[in-house]
C-alpha cells in the first residue's frame, strides 16, 4: 500500500523505533470514538517498540501525569482566549503556566513528531509547540469540523484560524474518511488530494457479555443502536422509522448510550405510541455493547452525519446485519447489499422499509452478517497503526 505524505511516497514496511507524542482532545477514562482510537493506536505503537506519550486536555484546566497501559498520559491545561473581559483576563493569567507545562511534556519525551487527533485546544497548543521546537506535525481529523453539535468551528474564528495554521505546516494530514478530508479541503486550506485516509479499527478479540435483557425486560427480537445521544447521531430518525415500519409487538428498539437527547427520545417514543417497545438502557461498557449487538436482529447506524461509523465495524464483528447511513463515512467501506445496507435515515419511508425487509428475510440477513464478519478482518487496530507508521517513517 502506498501512502502520500506531502509529496513523498512510501511503501509500507517495518518502521524504526521513534518517539511519538499523541496530542488528543480527550482520552480515557472518558469514553468516545476518539478516545478509543488514540488509546488503541498508542497501545499498538508501544507494543511495536516506539516510545509513546499521550498529551490530552485536563477538563478542569489543571495538570497531572499518570500511566495507562504502560504509557505516560499527560493531562494538560489548554486555556484559550475568548471575547469576554473576564475570560481574557483568565487566559492572560493561565497561559504562561500552561505553556510551561506543555514544554515540560515536550522536554520529557523529546518527540520525533507530534500527532494531533481531533483538533481543538490540544491542536492549538501542539501546533504552537511543534513550530517553536521545529518538530514535524501530523494532523488527523475525526470529523470534528462536521459532526459537532456545538458548532465550534462554525462559531469560533480562533478554532478556524488555528486549524488552518496547523494544516499549513503539517508534514501530513489524515482523516478517518474521504468526507472528513473533503471538509478540510473546502474550508481549512488542505490542498486537494494532499490528505490520506486512515480508517478506524476494532478489537476483534473484545469479549461480549450478555445483552442487558434482564435489566430492561426485553423479550423477542430487537433492533440495536449505540452512541452518544445527540442530534447529529439521528436516533430520533431511527425511532420514527421503527414506528413507521410496524414490525410487530414482539420486536423492540434498544438505543444504548447517554447524552442530551435522552429525554427527547423518550418523549418521541411516547408520542408515537411505541414507548413500551423502546428501551434506553443508558451508558454501556464495551463488553455490553458487544453483547447487545451480538444478540440483535439488526444494528442501525442512523446518523445525520457520520465521519466514519465504528458501530458498523462492531456490528460486523458481532455477526449481525447492519443498516447504515449514507450521510458520511459508511458508504466508503460498506458495499450495499453485500456486507450491509445503506440508506438515508432522513427518508423515513425508505429507512422503515429497509428495517422491515431485513427482519422479513432471514436468508438475506444471514448473508449480510456473514459477509460483514469476513470484511471486518481488514479493520484491526494493527492495520490503522501500520498506516500511521508509514507516514511517520516518511516524515522522520
Amino acid at each position: 500500500m502506498v501512502v502520500p505524505v506531502r509529496g513523498a511516497r512510501l511503501v509500507f514496511g517495518k518502521a524504526s523505533s521513534m518517539k511519538i507524542a499523541l496530542a488528543t482532545s480527550s482520552y480515557a477514562p472518558h469514553v468516545g470514538g476518539v478516545e478509543e482510537h488514540v488509546r488503541n493506536v498508542a497501545t499498538v505503537l508501544h507494543r511495536r517498540g516506539h516510545d509513546v506519550a499521550v498529551w490530552t486536555i485536563d477538563r478542569d484546566g489543571s495538570f497531572a501525569v499518570d500511566v495507562l497501559d504502560g504509557i505516560p498520559v499527560w493531562r494538560l491545561p489548554a486555556p484559550l482566549p475568548s471575547r469576554s473581559v473576564r475570560d481574557i483576563a483568565r487566559f492572560v493569567r493561565a497561559a504562561p503556566g500552561a505553556w510551561r507545562v506543555w514544554n515540560r511534556a515536550f522536554d520529557t519525551l523529546r518527540p520525533d513528531l507530534i500527532h494531533v487527533h481531533c483538533f481543538g485546544p490540544n491542536g492549538t497548543f501542539a501546533n504552537a509547540l511543534a513550530a517553536r521546537r521545529r518538530t514535524p506535525l501530523v494532523v488527523t481529523s475525526h470529523g470534528e469540523t462536521l459532526a459537532d453539535d456545538a458548532g465550534v468551528f462554525e462559531h469560533s474564528q480562533l478554532a478556524r484560524t488555528s486549524l488552518r495554521s496547523a494544516i499549513r505546516r503539517a508534514a501530513a494530514v489524515t482523516g478517518c474518511s474521504s468526507v472528513a478530508l473533503s471538509d478540510l479541503e473546502e474550508h481549512f486550506g488542505l490542498p486537494r488530494g494532499d490528505g490520506t485516509v486512515v480508517f478506524n479499527g476494532i478489537d476483534l478479540e473484545e469479549h461480549a457479555t450478555q445483552a442487558p435483557r434482564p435489566i430492561t425486560g426485553i423479550s423477542g427480537r430487537y433492533v440495536a443502536a449505540v452512541g452518544r445521544l445527540q442530534q447529529v447521531k439521528g436516533f430520533d430518525l431511527l425511532v420514527r422509522a421503527f414506528a413507521r415500519a410496524r414490525l410487530g409487538p414482539e420486536v423492540s428498539l434498544v438505543i444504548g448510550g447517554d447524552g442530551p437527547e435522552s429525554a427527547v427520545l423518550s418523549e418521541l417514543a411516547v408520542d408515537l405510541g411505541i414507548a413500551d417497545r423502546v428501551v434506553l438502557p443508558g451508558r454501556l461498557d464495551r463488553a455490553q455493547v458487544a453483547g447487545l449487538m451480538r444478540d440483535a436482529a439488526i444494528v442501525a447506524v442512523p446518523s445525520r452525519f457520520e465521519a466514519f461509523g465504528i458501530a458498523t465495524l462492531e456490528a460486523w464483528r458481532a455477526g449481525t446485519p447492519v443498516v447504515a447511513t449514507t450521510r458520511g463515512g459508511p458508504r466508503e467501506f460498506v458495499t450495499h447489499g453485500v456486507d450491509g445496507l445503506l440508506c438515508d435515515p432522513t427518508d423515513t419511508e425508505v429507512f422503515a422499509a429497509t428495517l422491515a425487509d431485513v427482519l422479513a428475510d432471514p436468508v438475506h440477513a444471514a448473508s449480510l452478517a456473514e459477509s460483514g464478519r469476513r470484511r471486518v478482518d481488514a479493520f484491526t487496530w494493527e492495520h490503522t497503526t501500520h498506516a500511521y507508521e508509514a507516514l511517520y517513517s516518511a516524515i522522520c
